[in-house]
């Protein structure tokens, strides 16, 4: 075993230190960041952090090469798409989604799908108060599950954030006022979209004729 001063065993044992000390041999560093005698840590404890270690280990070489089979696996799909679109002489540039490819057979499905995440910039306030003036006009006549719809869809959350798909659902009303006209178009003209996202899906086709994902979530396997 090496020999450490109580200084350097201080040093090594300070977790604000900008790189992270390697432990020396014959200690442990606990949770605290403290180095501790590895004669004074109990047998359990050592158990533990040994099938700790074993378990995490695989699961992050596990994680590697799902990373490596995600980038092959959209690759090879959007490399088809496109080999597909030359037959009509197009060339398909950016993202490429919402595509399904079948097996010859049927039995086999593969989904491309994307998803877009949207906020609302200051123009859906203007909306807000067009719909209020709306619900005002409408005060005499207007149907009250209409408003409890409209007040609801502008409603926050706790982290304070508008449902997205509420907001969206209005556009859906059939309602006739040139007032509202201009609150759905308001809303149109505010949506923004901040990111997108695309999901690659496989499905098996049962006996039945019905199609069943093939989950790569770790605890539905």
């Amino acid at each position: 075993m090496m020999n450490y001063s109580e200084e350097e065993l201080k040093a090594m044992s300070n977790p604000t230190t900008e790189s992270a000390p390697v432990t020396p041999d014959g200690y442990m560093t606990n949770a605290k960041g403290h180095l501790i005698p590895v004669d004074k840590v109990k047998p359990v404890d050592k158990l533990r952090d040994e099938v700790v270690k074993d378990m995490v280990a695989i699961a992050v070489e596990l994680r590697a090469q799902m990373r490596t089979a995600k980038s092959q696996l959209f690759d090879t799909f959007n490399d088809f798409v496109a080999l597909s679109a030359q037959e009509y002489d197009v060339q398909m540039g950016g993202k490429k989604g919402n595509t399904t490819l079948l097996s010859y057979d049927g039995k086999l499905k593969i989904q491309l799908a994307v998803s877009e995440n949207i906020v609302f910039d200051e123009r859906l306030q203007v909306a807000k108060s067009l719909i209020d003036e709306c619900l005002t006009d409408w005060t005499q006549d207007s149907n009250d599950n209409i408003k409890a719809l409209i007040n609801q869809a502008f409603q926050v959350d706790k982290e304070g954030n508008i449902s997205t798909g509420r907001v969206l659902a209005l556009r859906g009303l059939d309602i006739s006022d040139s007032k509202w006209d201009k609150a759905m178009d308001a809303i149109s003209d505010a949506i923004q979209v901040t990111d997108t996202k695309q999901y690659i899906r496989f499905y098996e086709r049962d006996s039945e004729g019905a199609y069943y994902q093939i989950s790569l979530d770790f605890s539905n396997v």
